[in-house]
């Protein structure tokens, strides 16, 4: 069986946050059965003040070291993952690591990536954040940027985008959008989560959505364990996103993580859960990553 996780801000971590220990390390990744994990290129905290585009070339120095002493190994397309092997898809979150520039957009395709959450928390060149309220939709300079995304295959990632831009996406973006870690608003009403509309949008667009890990995200309380990741992804399921979802853990970027899913070695928690609430195989597989590389065939790639 093929794993997928789309979020985890390890090399901001190993880059950036060095008094912490990640929890995605190779022995995790291994113990948990990831094929795929995406490490994201993360832009920081301060948006377009704070030297994104510099934090992100560190965060991918910190991956080529990874190559070169951990043997981290980076694909080029989703579709080489294989079942029994660790692999790593590169994003980025914070459309503000662009700088606006078709040429950062291309040079960031050349470095391996192939997806990019326009935004964090901030305001930047492409959009308007979830967290800010704005009612603005997706700015004139992001269509430009984005259309090259379209046409180089790097997808345009909702999570932590305002609904504006997401409505934005879904009617007028050449390609289907994806969330690579959201969770259901209608289980827990976070600013972060997606609408149940907004889900049977995905679904229609041929997107795709990784269900985020975060206890905060999960439930209101905050107290969450693995049941809540499957009672999220069972409600996307029941919305008709049953081809549409999966994982986007955001490990190593949660300063908590449920109490029974720290690491990615314990994924096969959730496989276990979907099994005891009456998944068949074709569905967990579906669930654990085979959805996620269909929508990445739907975007052209072979």
């Amino acid at each position: 069986m093929i794993i997928c996780d789309t979020h985890c801000d390890t090399l901001y971590m190993r880059a950036l946050q060095p008094g912490h220990t990640p929890c995605v390390t190779m022995d995790n990744m291994k113990k948990g059965g990831v094929s795929l994990q995406t490490c994201t290129l993360f832009a920081g905290s301060q948006g377009v003040s704070g030297h994104p585009y510099e934090k992100a070339m560190a965060e991918y120095a910190a991956f080529k070291l990874l190559e070169k002493t951990e043997g981290w190994r980076r694909v080029d397309s989703p579709l080489e993952a294989r079942e029994g092997e660790v692999q790593i898809l590169l994003s980025i979150e914070g459309g503000e690591i662009f700088e606006g520039s078709l040429q950062r957009v291309q040079e960031f395709y050349d470095l391996g990536v192939r997806m990019a959450a326009l935004t964090w928390n901030n305001e930047n060149e492409i959009a308007y954040p979830a967290k800010g309220g704005s009612r603005e939709g997706i700015k004139p300079r992001g269509w430009e940027l984005l259309s090259l995304m379209a046409r180089l295959g790097i997808a345009a990632d909702t999570s932590h985008l305002n609904e504006a831009g997401f409505w934005d996406l879904i009617d007028r973006h050449s390609q289907p959008p994806m969330a690579s870690h959201s969770c259901a608003m209608s289980l827990c009403p976070h600013f972060r989560n997606l609408t149940d509309e907004q889900i049977r949008a995905m679904v229609r667009r041929g997107g795709w959505i990784g269900v985020n890990f975060y206890p905060a995200f999960l439930r209101p309380d905050g107290k969450a364990a693995v049941r809540d990741i499957v009672d999220h992804i069972d409600h996307m399921c029941q919305l008709g996103a049953a081809k549409h979802v999966g994982f986007g853990s955001d490990f190593d970027g949660i300063e908590c993580t449920p109490v029974d899913c720290q690491s990615p070695a314990d994924i096969p928690a959730i496989l276990s859960e979907l099994r005891r609430r009456g998944y068949d195989e074709e569905a967990v597989a579906d669930i654990a990553g085979g959805n996620f590389l269909s929508y990445y065939r739907r975007l052209g790639y072979k």
